[in-house]
């Protein structure tokens, strides 16, 4: 089992470098690090889901790495169970020398579709956060183990 979800990890990892180097900087914008996140265990209840979620932030030039804690909430259809998911956003700024402490605290929203049997995909394409000094990119890869199927509104808060 452990192999079988370090596989999801990996791929959810390599499809988002493959988007990375496929789509270009927010306007003005310097990538700064990598955002990821790894959502609790949970069912979605039809009509939506509310998820813990834990990330870290991986600065590019060095630097220590953040830890995050917050929640991942659906509303629209969302069907099913996931026991591991794994969700990593590239994360841009004005200059890359713009980073403060936990800068990406705050909320984020937009839409989000997976697809697990066993072994599944998803994206979520989100937008937001604190001061608007930051931004995710818009979008995001993931990995995950279960049985599930969403289409879903989402918001996703960092603390």
């Amino acid at each position: 089992m452990k192999k079988f979800i370090a596989a999801v990890a990996i791929a959810a990892l390599g499809l988002v470098g493959f988007a990375a180097t496929a789509q270009a900087a927010p306007s003005g914008k310097v990538q700064v690090g990598v955002l990821s996140c790894e959502v609790d265990p949970g069912f979605g209840f039809l009509v939506g889901s509310d998820k813990g979620v834990t990330c870290w932030f991986k600065p590019n030039h060095g630097g220590k790495s953040e830890q995050y804690q917050g929640s991942i909430k659906k509303l629209g259809i969302d069907v099913g169970f996931t026991s591991h998911e794994k969700l990593v956003w590239l994360v841009f700024a004005a200059t890359k020398d713009a980073w403060q402490k936990h800068a990406l605290a705050g909320n984020y929203v937009g839409a989000s579709h997976e697809v697990t049997i066993g072994l599944g995909l998803g994206g979520n394409w989100l937008i937001g956060g604190s001061h608007q000094s930051f931004a995710l990119q818009p979008w995001s890869i993931q990995g995950q183990v279960g049985l599930n199927w969403s289409l879903t509104w989402t918001a996703l808060s960092l603390n």
